[in-house]
């Protein structure tokens, strides 16, 4: 099957969330609008009781192979069935549900390693009820990495932000901001740094990206008066990478690098934690923002926004952010086969 055949593989996330209706929304869009190829895997009758619910026409495929789903695509969208067990019903989260949640997840990612897709797209979970569950990952990106590593040792991944040219990278993810200074290493940030560095230029086509980097504490430390992160663990790291031929500058005080004019001085910020890269993320791109999963031997992108209980099965879901993932895969694999 040739690279441009080979469809991308959805996730069924969670299906009392907005999962269901942005994968139908976005299936719908290909009428106006460049959609590439993909299969959904998860249970055809719940995106059929979403549709009804929706008011949504669309003619749902069942699929026995990824190799047919080309052909299915542009009449009816594909579902690879995964048995699913326990009641779906829009805005009410049931944990009976979540076995087949990472079994779909799973089967993504076996299907990417295997050659028939081209990136695992996955649809927003929950989190509380995956662990009602006995989910025993922090999140998906950790499940990901786990399931990529297979027996051996588990690959480091990088959360970015994306949206367009604009694009973040936290350092600490998904802990309390008082455990932020003890896990912000030199290790972790270089790192990290060195990992975003590699997978722009492999999946995004930059010849040598610019990295920035920010403080940790206000004004960057202000000269160590305000918290010796920066000279301690910050800097030395910047120094490293630069010496290793990487364009990495920094450290930045957070609340001066996302204006306009600072953002056009930089291919990626390199941020110390969670809302630090979030915040100003989010506030200028929230509707079309795309997660992606760097570190990974495939590409994983995902809706930059939640479950959203509260919106499910309503016809409020905006699929924009899933538009974009779907897209942003497919361009991503796509560089990476040049590059190749």
């Amino acid at each position: 099957m040739g690279h441009s055949s080979t469809p991308l593989a959805l996730t069924l996330g969670d299906p009392a969330g907005i999962g269901p209706d942005v994968t139908l929304l976005a299936f719908a869009a290909r009428s106006h609008e460049a959609i590439p190829p993909f299969v959904l895997i998860g249970d055809e009758t719940v995106l059929a009781e979403r549709a009804k619910m929706l008011g949504l026409s669309i003619p749902i495929a069942k699929i026995s192979a990824l190799a047919d789903a080309h052909r299915v695509f542009p009449d009816a969208l594909p579902v690879l069935p995964t048995v699913l067990s326990g009641a779906v019903t829009a805005g009410r989260p049931n944990a009976e549900t979540m076995a087949a949640v990472t079994r779909s997840i799973e089967t993504a990612v076996a299907l990417v390693q295997g050659g028939e897709a081209r990136a695992v797209i996955t649809n927003p979970v929950s989190k509380s009820t995956l662990y009602q569950a006995g989910f025993e990952f922090p999140g998906h990106t950790e499940y990901l990495a786990a399931l990529a590593a297979g027996d051996g040792p588990a690959p480091h991944p990088v959360m970015m932000l994306v949206a367009g040219p604009f694009k973040v990278v936290p350092t600490t993810i998904h802990i309390p901001l008082k455990d932020v200074e003890r896990t912000l290493t030199r290790d972790l940030l270089h790192e990290t740094i060195k990992i975003t560095d590699r997978d722009l230029r492999r999946f995004f086509g930059y010849a040598r990206p610019r990295l920035a980097v920010s403080g940790l504490n206000p004004h960057a430390g202000e000269a160590g008066s305000l918290g010796r992160e920066e000279i301690d663990t910050i800097e030395p790291v910047i120094a490293a990478a630069r010496a290793e031929g990487l364009d990495v500058s920094g450290p930045f005080p957070a609340d001066t690098l996302f204006h306009e004019a600072a953002r056009e001085r930089y291919d990626a910020a390199i941020c110390m934690y969670h809302d630090q890269a979030l915040v100003p993320f989010k506030t200028l791109a929230f509707e079309e923002g795309v997660n992606v999963t760097l570190g990974l031997p495939f590409i994983r992108t995902s809706p930059d926004h939640g479950t959203a209980f509260d919106i499910a099965g309503t016809g409020r879901a905006n699929p924009r952010s899933l538009i974009e993932a779907l897209r942003l895969a497919s361009a991503m694999s796509e560089t990476a086969a040049d590059e190749a």
